[in-house]
């Protein structure tokens, strides 16, 4: 699979581009979550082979993008950030998938320029999620508790361990060579801001934080909602209100698989997305619309 990697400028800041498969290919938009880069859709950037051109964008503050000094890590500066990345590569007409944060970012910029996403995935976030579900509490304890780095490499992975204990140990040990920075004197540090990240989760500017139940109304585009059967972020009802309030988007539930359903479930996963925007695949599991009886 080709496979390369570059720059784009956004509001004074570098981002790091990973782009995989045929550049002629079809473009997919990946955005990954607050902890997350690009190098997370490897995977599922495998699985949209050969037709796809997927382009994952390691989000200001994270992997190899600039930190902002200003500490911007708010949805409109994500939104501003995918913005410059399409610009930037000519991308007019394309498909966008984001989980989590990167979901909550693909909603507001499908539902703003709808003439550029033919088709939108979102990975189990969704209105509410964010704000008061028990996964965003979860979340706010994790960044509370990390550490700013380990002696040592067996110490990160224990950490990583105990923190995604359902997840793979070569999907573990893929996020640490992700995440992580070797220090000058040894040990390690995260590569992400996670100061910066933390202050502006944890004491957000009211006025910043974004009400998804708008934009949700507003898509335009074909929309799939993918939410983990055990997720303690988007839950059954507010995923079913989404579908409820817009008849262009259907929602499916991952079995066995918590937030972070690309790690848990990757196959399952990718079934799904390449249905979904290539086609020829059979759903896995039953799909939700508006009207119909949910089935766990």
């Amino acid at each position: 699979m080709d496979r390369r990697e570059y720059a784009v400028k956004s509001e004074g800041l570098s981002l790091h581009v990973t782009e995989w498969g045929p550049a002629d290919g079809h473009p997919v938009v990946m955005l990954h979550g607050i902890r997350g880069y690009a190098e997370t859709f490897a995977g599922l950037a495998a699985a949209l082979q050969p037709e796809c051109r997927v382009i994952g964008i390691d989000q200001r503050g994270r992997g190899g993008s600039d930190w902002d000094p200003a500490r911007n890590y708010y949805t409109d500066a994500y939104v501003a950030d995918l913005a410059a990345v399409a610009d930037r590569l000519d991308l007019r007409r394309f498909d966008l998938l984001g989980h989590s944060m990167g979901g909550i970012a693909a909603i507001v910029y499908a539902a703003a320029r709808p003439a550029r996403v033919r088709r939108l995935v979102i990975e189990d976030a969704g209105p509410g999620a964010f704000e008061g579900s028990a996964g965003a509490e979860r979340i706010q304890r994790e960044l509370t508790a990390t550490p700013a780095g380990f002696a040592d490499w067996d110490a990160a992975r224990a950490f990583m361990r105990a923190l995604r204990p359902t997840v793979t140990e070569a999907a573990r040990e893929q996020r640490l060579l992700s995440m992580l920075k070797a220090l000058p004197d040894g040990g390690y540090t995260w590569r992400y801001d996670h100061a910066g990240i933390v202050a502006t989760r944890l004491h957000p500017d009211p006025a910043r934080v974004v009400d998804l139940r708008p934009h949700v109304a507003r898509l335009a585009c074909p929309t799939l909602v993918l939410r983990g059967g055990r997720s303690d972020y988007l839950q059954n009802a507010s995923a079913q209100a989404m579908a409820d309030a817009n008849p262009n988007i259907q929602w499916n539930e991952v079995p066995d698989a918590g937030h972070y359903i690309h790690d848990d479930q990757p196959d399952i996963v990718a079934r799904h997305v390449r249905g979904f925007l290539v086609g020829g695949d059979v759903p896995v599991a039953p799909t939700h619309r508006p009207g119909d009886a949910h089935v766990g």
